[in-house]
């Protein structure tokens, strides 16, 4: 990596937010190596960032999204949403497009997190050529950029489902608090609804009206979240980690983390 201390300061994407639109027929560079909460804000372009070597997060609408190393994701133009990078050693890479031509793909207008190809890697990593700039149609080589930005619709766009939801109700943040301290316990509605004084009903009936999930569903992504954590943030076995992350058996680990990641725990590690 070339990054420096010199150029991380100069680099800073908080300090960055205020330019991104400055030029609205652009491509905004900015390559960042952090770990930092980007507050709550929105931008006139389009954000494709690919993270590289760690973790981020994407708060939208009271749900946070999981991005885990050589994942991207598109943000459409003027979407609110907060960014968390999750490891100091993760390098977002980010480019800010232009929208004239969003309507050209429904891809443009939604979120989306998505697994990346080796093409779309190379191409992302090029861009830091540009790093910390404005490019228009009178630089050089703009049209990489251009072509760089129609292939996202072309891609193997299977979103990647790691979706947990948040809210501010104070009684269920303390049960969401409790569950992220104790999710490598053999927890169940039944031991967390007496732990905390209701009935099972009850306790369902919260999740579904307060997180829209059922109370299974977000313990089994919470877990999820934790084992992705492991993996790329530690040198633990997949078995060590199937354990920590709340599951006795290594084969029902395997096949919960297919199903979120579409890749088995020693494969994802490998990528």
């Amino acid at each position: 990596m070339r990054f420096t201390n010199k150029t991380h300061k100069l680099m800073s994407l908080i300090a960055s937010l205020p330019d991104i639109d400055r030029k609205s027929q652009s491509v905004f560079v900015m390559h960042e190596k952090s770990e930092k909460l980007i507050p709550l804000h929105k931008h006139t372009k389009g954000q494709l960032s690919y993270v590289e070597g760690g973790i981020a997060y994407i708060t939208v609408d009271n749900k946070t999204y999981v991005v885990p190393a050589r994942h991207y994701f598109w943000i459409p133009a003027k979407l609110y949403h907060t960014l968390r990078i999750g490891l100091f050693a993760t390098v977002l890479r980010s480019l800010y497009f232009y929208t004239h031509d969003d309507g050209d793909s429904p891809f443009y207008s939604q979120l989306g997190i998505y697994p990346a190809s080796e093409l779309l890697i190379q191409m992302i990593n090029y861009t830091e050529i540009w790093d910390g700039k404005h490019v228009t149609q009178t630089d050089n080589n703009f049209e990489f950029l251009i072509a760089l930005k129609k292939i996202l619709p072309q891609l193997n766009n299977t979103a990647l489902p790691i979706v947990l939801p948040v809210t501010d109700d104070e009684v269920m943040l303390k049960i969401t608090r409790y569950l992220d301290r104790h999710s490598s316990d053999s927890l169940t509605l039944d031991s967390v609804s007496t732990k905390f004084n209701m009935s099972e009903r009850s306790l369902s009936r919260l999740f579904q009206s307060k997180l829209k999930i059922s109370f299974l569903q977000y313990l089994k992504t919470l877990r999820m979240i934790k084992a992705i954590e492991m993996i790329i943030k530690t040198n633990k076995s997949i078995e060590e980690i199937s354990y920590e992350a709340g599951y006795k058996n290594i084969g029902s680990f395997s096949n919960a983390f297919y199903e979120f990641t579409q890749a088995r725990p020693t494969d994802f590690r490998k990528r």
